[in-house]
């Protein structure tokens, strides 16, 4: 027996079924034929079944009334309303068998949904790209979430199985191909997981565990009582699952502030301490990462190797919100907090981190943030896109549509070489123009609630845009997600690759060797668009910015750094519009 607590456990006669359902008063597990389970304490049920082995296809049936998948499932062959099937994760034969990981100083992250990331949309396909990616200088591959949800195609944030990868990529053995293929040429590859809510369809522990949700609710469903042993075993236990069954190198939280727990957040806690356990049990660098809208920086340690209680980083939204009202002059949702001075909001993120550190914010409708300029800079990862900012667009247009080339290559060169960690979204890295929409594969009812409420959400847009806005049910708008990867030959993108990959060689050479004890420096904007910044490296050399971050030369240029450049030309009395200079000394 393998000693966890949820999904079959195989053993060398059979293999156990167990079942927490509290609500029930009969659970058969249904192979060949029922087999009646045993109710023993605490609302499990169980059976131990001879001669079944890994590949059985099995549900259970609830006072027969209902025939569900196991919620632990790791596989669903047929989707989630189909029967899930045995594993045996102990039978994969590794390849990459020394590899134990990367520093978190080394963490250069590429942000990928496997369902577009190729025409073919698999994990199989994926491997294809792999040299690619080492080639411009990625070392971790983060992948949008793949617990198994309803339908063919789908962002991954609507999960209901959430020990099963997708079948609509492949199978477990093609992502631990995938993992493993990474591994071999040097790649981090992490996932992102969501524990603060369930998809909306093919979710059926309500009727069996109704002690898995509270009364209180998400912006996407009931939220999860993890003050429930059970409940917060399951996603404890998950996320260790795809730690050491997948190998992946890291998970990425979705999300947390839409966790719901009374007394904070102890969840996030111990599921951190579980993970430095597994860390220290088997000498990898694991690394644990938030999105956490409330800006909580008492949660993050960049620094501790292995885990224990806190995360490596946030994603930092505020990063990108001030770049984009910078570039853009947008002004909708969100981006209405960021317009008193995008610029020196810039510097304030690159001097301590976030921007909200315990102001009031009109969008959020309260105090928001902790102060975070004690963290190492690592403790933040920056971005100019991701899923979210690009796919929550009306349209879901990257950057490139809407801001000029010269500005987008300035924000990277700031970007790539500062201390944070950086991540691009999948075809940045050459600028690609594919867009990436929201879309998703449900039917009846709840497709049609999905349209009106995007409909809804976007009413400004479609009084706008009308028709040009993409239906998030029909086939084509998956379909048009789909990287263009031939669009890389042209000669705009070839410049933007090189770029990138400059950049990422000099932060490979110049900044991930001096980042391990990085703290922050100062920062400044003036009113003519300069932007300056320094940190203190691990070396006790500093490294210094300046920047031209405005369409207008700049001349008059105060004091300048100090220190050898590394990236960029030399300043002059006239600073070029969207120059950047990076120096250490």
């Amino acid at each position: 027996m393998n000693g966890r607590t949820f999904g079959p456990q195989l053993s060398t006669d059979g293999t156990r079924f167990r079942l927490w359902a509290p609500a029930a008063r009969r659970v058969d597990v249904l192979l060949e034929q029922p087999h009646p389970m045993t109710r023993g304490e605490d609302g499990w049920f169980t059976a131990d079944i001879a001669g079944v082995k890994a590949g059985a296809a099995y549900k259970f049936r609830i006072d027969d009334e209902i025939d569900v998948p196991d919620p632990a499932s790791a596989f669903q062959p047929d989707d989630v309303f189909g029967p899930s099937e045995v594993i045996d994760h102990s039978a994969h034969v590794w390849r990459a068998t020394g590899w134990r990981g990367r520093p978190w100083a080394e963490a250069v992250i590429v942000e990928a949904h496997v369902g577009t990331f190729t025409r073919d949309g698999s994990y199989r396909a994926m491997i294809d790209k792999l040299d690619h990616l080492v080639e411009t200088g990625i070392t971790a591959l983060e992948l949008l979430p793949l617990a198994d949800f309803a339908g063919s195609r789908n962002w991954g944030y609507d999960g209901v199985l959430w020990y099963a990868p997708d079948s609509a990529y492949g199978r477990p053995e093609d992502l631990k191909a995938l993992i493993d293929e990474a591994h071999q040429r040097g790649l981090m590859v992490m996932l992102d997981v969501v524990y603060n809510h369930f998809g909306p369809e093919g979710n059926y522990l309500g009727r069996y565990a109704p002690g898995f949700f509270t009364e209180a609710h998400t912006p996407w469903g009931s939220a999860i009582d993890y003050r429930v042993p059970q409940v917060r075993a399951f996603a404890i236990e998950n996320a260790l699952h795809w730690l050491r069954d997948y190998r992946f190198d890291g998970l990425r939280l979705d999300a947390v502030n839409s966790i719901v727990e009374p007394g904070g957040l102890s969840l996030l806690h111990d599921l951190s301490a579980a993970a430095g356990e597994l860390a220290a049990e088997t000498g990898r660098h694991i690394h644990l990462v938030l999105e956490n809208g409330d800006n909580r920086a008492s949660i993050l340690d960049a620094t501790r190797d292995p885990p224990q209680g806190k995360y490596r980083a946030q994603w930092n939204d505020d990063y990108h919100h001030a770049w984009r009202v910078l570039m853009t002059g947008e002004k909708q949702g969100y981006y209405g907090d960021y317009q008193r001075a995008p610029l020196e909001e810039i510097a304030r993120t690159l001097s301590s981190g976030f921007i909200y550190q315990g102001e009031p914010s009109e969008f959020r409708g309260g105090v928001r943030g902790e102060p975070s300029g004690a963290l190492s800079p690592m403790a933040f990862i920056n971005f100019l896109g991701n899923h979210d900012q690009i796919g929550n667009r009306p349209l879901g247009d990257r950057l490139e549509s809407v801001a000029r080339t010269e500005a987008i290559e300035a924000a990277l060169a700031v970007m790539l070489l500062a201390p944070a960690i950086p991540m691009l979204f999948m075809g940045e890295e050459w600028g690609a123009r594919t867009p990436f929409p929201f879309f998703c594969d449900f039917k009846g009812d709840l497709a049609d609630a999905v349209r009106r409420g995007r409909r809804s959400e976007y009413e400004w847009a479609f009084a706008e845009y009308g028709d040009e806005i993409p239906d998030a049910l029909d086939l084509s708008t998956f379909q048009s997600a789909a990287l263009d990867w031939d669009e890389r030959r042209k000669a705009a993108p070839q410049q933007r690759l090189k770029l990138v990959r400059d950049l990422l060689a000099c932060r490979r050479r110049e900044i991930v060797p001096r980042l391990a004890g990085a703290t922050f420096g100062q920062a400044s904007a003036g009113k003519d668009g300069l932007l300056t910044a320094n940190w203190r490296m691990d070396d006790g050399t500093t490294l210094a910015l300046s920047a031209n971050l405005s369409d207008r030369n700049i001349s008059d240029v105060p004091v300048r750094a100090k220190g050898t450049p590394i990236w960029g030309s030399e300043l002059n009395d006239r600073v070029p519009p969207w120059s950047v200079v990076w120096r250490i000394g």
